[in-house]
């Protein structure tokens, strides 16, 4: 069984998108982590409400929300794409589905990371004279660096297995918005295709399984950094 050239177009999108993704949800992940972590303020749990959103929606639902929002006839959509920036039926489009769907899930495990290291630390460098930016990186943010990756790789994972949102919000055409999951699902509906549908699968697990044995190594060099051995 041969996996054909659509099918490989649309593996490279897919990691493609969930590299964007990655990439760009990370800082802004770690940043409301920490504000949900270390802060109390009015409207924290609206805030972390917000943030777990997607989780409890359909992702369907979320998509379409999406394309309210961004598409070519909203008014944040037209001002978008004035400058340049298409989202709607737009692999930019998928980019975006995806951080929205891995954003809970890359929080979630920054925030516990966070939450996990004792603030008396942070206060110990503080009282030594130290800034709150030099705090963050020289005592925290080591400190919860495998809790960047743990979550950095869960947002990958879910952007590269995203579906129902970005189908919803950036359709399905081959070799511009087709994701491998989207390319699944077409091959699904053709007779006989069975084969085609299989190879695409252990496509999917292959990139998935090494994702999580990378992150895991990752983790293991940055904890034993950290331990000083």
């Amino acid at each position: 069984m041969n996996v054909d050239a659509d099918a490989w177009e649309a593996l490279r999108l897919s990691l493609w998108v969930a590299c964007w993704a990655t990439v760009l949800a990370v800082p802004l992940a770690l940043w409301v982590a920490w504000v949900l972590a270390r802060k109390t303020f009015w409207g924290k749990s609206a805030l972390n409400a917000l943030v777990h959103l997607p989780l409890v929606l359909p992702p369907v639902v979320t998509g379409y929300v999406l394309l309210l929002l961004f598409g070519r006839t909203a008014p944040l959509g037209q001002a978008l794409e004035a400058v340049g920036l298409r989202l709607a039926f737009h692999w930019t489009g998928a980019v975006l589905a995806a951080i929205v769907m891995g954003f809970p899930l890359m929080v979630r495990a920054m925030r516990l990371a966070i939450e996990a290291v004792d603030p008396k630390l942070e206060e110990a460098a503080a009282t030594l004279g130290a800034p709150h930016s030099a705090v963050f990186v020289r005592v925290t943010l080591p400190l919860i660096a495998p809790g960047i990756l743990a979550g950095a790789v869960m947002g990958f994972a879910k952007a590269m297995g995203e579906f129902g949102a970005t189908i919803t919000f950036v359709a399905n055409i081959p070799g511009q918005t087709q994701t491998l999951p989207s390319a699944i699902w077409t091959a699904l509906q053709i007779p006989g295709a069975e084969g085609q549908v299989v190879m695409m699968v252990l496509l999917a697990c292959v990139v998935a399984i090494g994702a999580v044995v990378l992150s895991e190594a990752l983790a293991r060099r940055v904890a034993a950094k950290i331990a000083g051995t």
